[in-house]
């Protein structure tokens, strides 16, 4: 289950992409091996979009999905829920137009019972990571057999504490990395909190960031 599903699958040549120069200094440097999950969802995405293709996460989940799973994704937003639904027309994704933070409440617990949950809303307002962590607890509460798994900025601010602050005292996995943007504005790097995470996860995250050290630095 993903909270903010956004399109689905990005354009890297477009012009958007084209302003930002995070693809250029960020993807376009790595070369993912495709045999790993990663890779296998980037190369799903670049064989449905074109050699330019990124996948978003619901795509990255789509492409790793086992016969038995299910995905629920939901995204609020008229243009990216419309994009979404393009994305994952002829897949089983269930998609629907509604804010995440109350989709997820009042949909779980999903059967099967053990599950994922992703939480990466835009933190456009500062209170988005307390409210991120607040509905952490909440959803833990009402299906504890769920692995949730948060993304935040890290900006200059700090304020992704007021989100760990939230989650302090709950048994978590949490990783960090920074990155140097050439304009050196916004983001200085960004982080993964992982809360009931299985077995193993913590080398999983490993094997992931090791992929990513010709942009990635590990802070933790």
């Amino acid at each position: 289950m993903e909270t903010h599903g956004g399109r689905g699958l990005y354009d890297l040549s477009s012009e958007e992409t084209a302003k930002t120069h995070e693809a250029a200094e960020g993807i376009a440097l790595l070369s993912p091996d495709p045999g790993t999950p990663f890779g296998q969802a980037l190369g799903a995405a670049k064989a449905r979009g074109g050699p330019q293709a990124y996948p978003g996460s619901p795509l990255v989940a789509e492409a790793l999905l086992r016969p038995q799973d299910r995905l629920v994704l939901m995204e609020a937003h008229p243009k990216e829920h419309a994009g979404l639904k393009r994305t994952m027309r002829g897949t089983i994704a269930e998609v629907h137009r509604r804010n995440g933070y109350e989709g997820s409440l009042a949909l779980a617990p999903l059967e099967p019972r053990r599950g994922l949950v992703l939480i990466d809303p835009s933190y456009e307002d500062k209170t988005e990571y307390e409210r991120a962590g607040r509905h952490t607890l909440a959803l833990r509460k009402k299906w504890p057999e769920a692995a949730v798994l948060i993304w935040y900025p890290l900006l200059k601010a700090g304020r992704h504490k007021d989100l760990l602050g939230v989650l302090e005292g709950d048994d978590s996995l949490v990783s960090e990395v920074s990155f140097s943007l050439k304009e050196g504005r916004g983001m200085t790097g960004s982080g993964l909190v992982l809360l009931g995470a299985p077995y193993g996860a913590d080398a999983a995250f490993e094997r992931a960031l090791a992929q990513g050290t010709p942009v990635l630095k590990p802070l933790r």
